[in-house]
Formats: C-alpha cells, structure tokens, sequence
C-alpha cells in the first residue's frame, strides 16, 4: 500500500476542497453492483500455486494504450498519475508473457479519489490504486471493466493466472464514503478523532479505516469484491494491510470466496513484517493460502555483498522449509513500499543477477517487480515506482528509458529453469558447501526424483569444489541451466568450477 503520513488539518483541507470541487460525480450505493452481462473468462486448470511465477505490475507506469484517458496526467510530476491503463497493459501483455511467469498481480483498479494530497511535500495522486473513493467500479483512469475482463482472458489465453489487489482496511483520503449518510458512520477518521491506537481500530497512515467488526460494512464490502472476482473470472486477490483487518473477517472472507468462486480462488496476504512464524496465525486458522517473506530481500542482499556467514545465510533459507503446510511464502527482492534491489545494490548488476538467482532457486513464490528484470533501478519512495522502461520503443510513459536486455535474457534463463524443474519450487533444501564465499545447496523433490545442486560465489576470484553427485543422476553429465559455470563427473563425485560472482544450476536436463 501507500504510507505517507497525512495530518488531520491536512485531510480536513482535502475533504473541504473535494466536496467544493464536487469531485464526486458517481454515488456510493452500498450494495453489490449487478452483474455485468459479459461472461467470466474461463478458467484455467488446476496446478499448484507452489510452481508459480509471479509478475507484479503498477498499470499506469507500464504502457499507455489509451490517450483519451489521460486528462491530468503529467509524466514529470512523480506523484502524479503517468497514463498507463488496462489497455496499454492489454496490447503489451506479451512483454511480460514472453519472460516466462505464470500469474501476473495488478494494483487496486477501482476509483480512486478524484484530487491529489499533499503530505508528502508534493502533490501525490492514488495512482497506485490504494485510495479508493468508489468500489463498484474501475478507475476511468485505468480504463473500463470491459478491458479488465479482456485482460484476464488474455492472461488464461496464454496460461497466465491473474490476481487483483483488493484492500478492506481502508478507503481514500477524502473519500465521498466520509460524507454519503448511508455510509458515514461506516468508517473511522482523523478529522473525527475516532481511530483507535491497536492494529485494528487505527487508522494507517491516517487513512479512513472501514469499520469492518460491523456485520453490515464486512457484509457489503465482501459482496463488492467477491463479485469482481466473480464478474471477471479472477484467479486470485493479492489482500493489503492484512494485519489491520480482524481474523473472524479473514474466516469469513474464506468461506464465502470458497462457496461462490472458483475452486481454489488463491488469497496472498500481505503481513508487514511476514515471514513463516508472523504469518502462521493466519495460516493456522485457513485465512490465507500465502503471504510475502519480508525477510528475504535484506537477507539475500546482505549475503550476495559479502555480510554475514554463509552458514548463517543457509539456517535462514532452510527455516523458510518450516512454512505450516500447504501454504506458502511469497519472496521478493523490490516492490512499491521499499527501495529496490538494484538501487540498494547500488547498480551493481552482478550482485543483483546473484540474488535474482537465490529468489528462483527456494521454496515459495518468487515476485518480480515491474521493469527490474531490465534494471529498472528502483530506488526510495517515491522512485520505486518509476514508469517500466522501454528503451527505444515508442510506448508511452517510459519511452526512452533505458533497459538491459541481457538482464532480461537472465530472468527468462531462471524463470525457464525453474518451470522445468519441480526441484527448484517444490524441493527439500540442504545446505552442502558453507563455510566461505562458495556456497552450494541442494534442492530435491522426491516426487520427480528431480535434483538441482544450486552454487553461488560472492568472491572475487572463482572457486572450485568437489562434491558427492546426486544418486539421481545415476552417472549422467549435469550441466549448468545458467550457463557459466563447469562440472565434470569424477566416480562418484563431481567437481564443479563457479566463476566470480556469479551463479549456476548444475542438473540434468529433463528427459535426458
């Protein structure tokens, strides 16, 4: 979500100049909108979410398809909406399909409020999606329900599952709900003095906080988002600030998404602060099917730069092994509410491919973040959401921003790896080289009798060593999915050669 802080003078500013503005051109009508005459996509077939790609993409920094909404952007202005909408999204879909990920999250596309905040010190717009003035319908902003139905069916045209943002904590700064005397008292405000100081009853980043212990709000609220999901054919809801909303909700919101969507809607959960143990609360009660690691980022970047015991670095990935089964950890090295990756890694490009590396050889889903599989780089809020850069192409708003294609050709080189190999998603973990900047690992899905032997060298220098060949292999050549470095069997044993900075996949291909 989007966390700015916002005084109550400043929120009392912006109501009063919303209402005199009379941005509000469409009223909330607190029941479920009707159905939309145009079938759902069909849906895909079963297959574990454990196996999945996922692809995370702010819309209106990817492509401009549709010049007509754009009426108040200004690609100059980082706060501001930049022009990205479903249809640009639509007509690029193959930039992200050709990579190789199997799903692809987008942000909250409902409207949004209409007029800018000012907290940060600079005018701040909900292009993000997470300051919702109006649930039952889509941003004009970001284009037409129409667009979006087409989109999921474009994405399971092409074998890709499709999730939507959706957030129950909160509305917009603003919003018309505040006002509408049907829904007034439906949510607590700073300008009225009535948010709570627990998890619960606060009110985020002075965000209007929806009153979701009412049985009438939670009702309400969970027929407006359950009949997108229903509408469009979506596969899955990526939920926000799931910590601030109660756990009798979250049972409540299973059982109805299980009894009125498609078997296995997946629910991925964002917990700040998550890993295996925060987010096993939720997992225990049967709330969510996954959240993110919020750990994995700083942990990977700490080892790839040289900090920390490599020892030390494997009891970390191994305890993500101790995920409550049958659900999953989310990792992922930048999104929209942290610096990222590459910026933290200060361009450095060959640390970066080494954790891009480690996200896609362990348990979990791994996330990639829009533009950083180019280098994109990211960087502190509010650059972090920089528009997806298309070098020369002619695709509005990041036309002329550079990227690295050879990085690209990296990420499709990982993605393709671990599609192919259930061991990479799916497999046990074993640390087996430790001691220094060599480190190797084991991943091993006894199912398949897949094995991949994982080696990454933070050093300087390459590094050599010999090793005990999987049984699996039963005498065969391994060779490296990434493509640097060299093994050579030796009896029983393998020798393998890591080249500086580098990283590998040693197995043996499929079907060989």
């Amino acid at each position: 979500m989007h966390r700015p802080t916002r005084p109550a003078a400043l929120l009392a500013a912006l109501l009063a100049a919303l209402l005199a503005a009379g941005c509000r051109t469409v009223p909330a009508v607190p029941a479920a909108p009707p159905s939309a005459a145009a079938a759902a996509p069909a849906p895909l077939p079963p297959r574990p979410w454990s196996d999945e790609v996922l692809y995370f993409v702010l819309v209106d920094r990817f492509a401009d398809g549709d010049l007509s909404n754009d009426a108040g952007a200004d690609r100059a202005a980082k706060g501001a909406f930049h022009g990205g909408d479903l249809a640009g999204l639509l007509a690029h879909l193959d930039e992200i399909a050709s990579l190789g990920v199997t799903a692809l999250w987008v942000n909250p596309l409902v409207k949004n409020i209409d007029g800018p905040v000012y907290g940060a010190g600079f005018p701040d717009w909900g292009y993000h999606g997470y300051w919702a003035d109006d649930l039952t319908r889509i941003d004009p902003r970001f284009g037409t329900e129409e667009q979006l139905r087409r989109l999921v069916a474009a994405c399971h045209a092409r074998g890709i599952r499709v999730l939507l943002d959706v957030v129950y904590n909160h509305a917009g700064y603003g919003t018309h709900y505040l006002t509408d005397p049907r829904t007034r008292d439906w949510l607590r405000s700073p300008d009225r003095g009535d948010c709570g100081t627990d998890d619960l009853t606060s009110c985020v980043a002075g965000l209007p906080d929806w009153k979701t212990e009412r049985p009438e709000v939670r009702d309400w609220l969970l027929d407006v988002q359950l009949g997108w999901a229903r509408r469009l054919g979506l596969d899955g809801f990526r939920l926000d600030t799931v910590k601030h909303v109660s756990h009798d909700f979250w049972k409540e919101h299973r059982r109805r998404a299980r009894a009125e969507l498609a078997p296995g809607f997946f629910l991925l959960g964002e917990v700040w602060g998550g890993d295996a143990q925060v987010l096993d609360p939720w997992f225990e009660g049967d709330e969510l099917d996954a959240g993110f690691d919020f750990g994995f980022q700083g942990s990977a970047l700490a080892w790839v730069q040289g900090r920390g015991r490599t020892v030390a670095f494997d009891r970390y990935l191994a305890s993500r092994m101790r995920v409550r089964p049958g659900h999953l950890l989310a990792q992922y090295l930048s999104n929209h509410d942290v610096p990222g990756a590459l910026f933290q890694l200060h361009g450095d490009l060959a640390r970066f491919r080494m954790a891009a590396a480690l996200q896609f050889a362990v348990s979990g889903i791994p996330v990639v973040y829009y533009g950083e599989e180019v280098g994109r780089p990211g960087g502190a809020w509010p650059d972090n959401r920089s528009d997806f850069p298309w070098g020369e192409r002619k695709i509005l708003p990041g036309e002329g921003r550079p990227r690295d294609e050879a990085l690209r050709a990296w990420y499709r080189r990982l993605v393709a790896a671990r599609r192919a190999h259930p061991a990479l998603s799916r497999g046990e973990h074993r640390g087996i080289e430790t001691a220094g900047d060599l480190y190797v690992f084991s991943r091993r899905d006894p199912a398949s009798g897949d094995v991949v032997l994982v080696a990454l060298n933070r050093g300087v220098t390459a590094a050599e060593a010999r090793l005990p060949a999987p049984a699996e292999w039963a005498g065969r050549e391994p060779e490296d999915l990434l493509g640097a470095a060299a093994a050579r069997r030796a009896g029983g044993d393998l020798s393998i050669r890591v080249p500086s900075l580098s990283a590998a996949y040693f197995a043996v291909p499929p079907g060989r």
